[in-house]
């Protein structure tokens, strides 16, 4: 008898779906639904770097540590600490004409002209909240809201999404999109204060070919503009590469690249493009490592 109930034990677990545990971020950059169920709580860490220029050499680093709290079953609230290094040798390009200019996050505009630029520091901090209104285990499409606040000494942003996900083949295939629209100001410069907003699409497909790893690749289709509040149009690029997920009992890590297919830049921000592809804050890579633990 005890035989037979370990056996249908076990074949009942190989029928069930093995989706990604809650909370668990199969994407680089894109947020699914998959959230802290009420009352628990993990621990992220996120490493974002981005290099390779157009001229001289641009590298960048983003840190985000964070604690994610399931404040609900369907919402889900973050704290973040934001720190940076970046480190720029001659990648400025036609900044002598045209003003503000930037080669990169972090580097002023007082850094023109020098052989190197290299800087190591606290930005700030920022918060989610991700609010669950349709769950796509349970519903053909799901569908979430996202609001992030970040302030820094760098830079101050605003960023909302729209987040949707569908699962396939007993939630082996992930499918998600997210429709982003951010305003920011940066600071680099006391005398060179930026402001700009953009609108992106963020769009992958995840698969689960082994038990606990997922596969997958995403995009990105990013637009920038002039100011505050959708000006003129400065930026357009696209990125694309593949991601790989694993997720253990005790911790899960993802990885991520991002590949810059090519751009096109508008007046007045046409300094920030060459080689059509997008240069200011951009590379031709980027890549993501996550990791992240559940709090006991």
């Amino acid at each position: 008898m005890k035989l037979r109930q370990t056996l249908g034990a076990v074949l009942l677990g190989g029928c069930l779906p093995l989706t990604a545990l809650a909370g668990e971020g199969v994407f680089g950059w894109i947020y699914t639904l998959d959230l802290q169920p009420k009352g628990a709580a993990e621990i992220e860490q996120k490493i974002d770097y981005t290099t390779g220029h157009a001229t001289g050499s641009y590298n960048l680093w983003k840190s985000k540590t964070g604690v994610e709290y399931g404040l609900t079953n369907d919402v889900q609230i973050t704290g973040y600490l934001d720190a940076y290094s970046v480190n720029a040798k001659q990648n400025y390009h036609q900044c002598d004409e045209i003003a503000p200019c930037t080669a990169g996050f972090g580097v002023p505009g007082s850094a023109n002209g020098l052989n190197s630029y290299s800087k190591t520091a606290i930005n700030g901090g920022s918060a989610e909240v991700i609010w669950r209104l349709t769950n796509p285990v349970t519903s053909p499409i799901g569908v979430g809201l996202y609001f992030e606040p970040s302030i820094g000494s760098l830079s101050e942003s605003v960023e909302l999404r729209l987040l949707l996900q569908s699962n396939f083949l007993d939630d082996r295939l992930i499918l998600a999109a997210n429709f982003i629209a951010e305003t920011e100001k940066f600071k680099f410069d006391p005398a060179e204060t930026i402001y700009e907003s953009s609108f992106d699409i963020r769009y992958g497909a995840s698969y689960r070919f082994a038990p606990n790893w997922f596969a997958g690749v995403e995009g990105r289709f990013h637009n920038d503009f002039e100011g505050s509040w959708y000006g003129k149009q400065i930026q357009r690029a696209n990125f694309i590469g593949p991601n790989l997920h694993y997720g253990g009992k005790d911790f899960w890590v993802t990885a991520a690249w991002l590949y810059q297919l090519g751009g096109q830049c508008w007046a007045p921000g046409d300094a920030e493009c060459s080689n059509g592809r997008v240069w200011d804050s951009h590379g031709q890579n980027q890549f993501m490592l996550k990791v992240g633990m559940p709090l006991q």
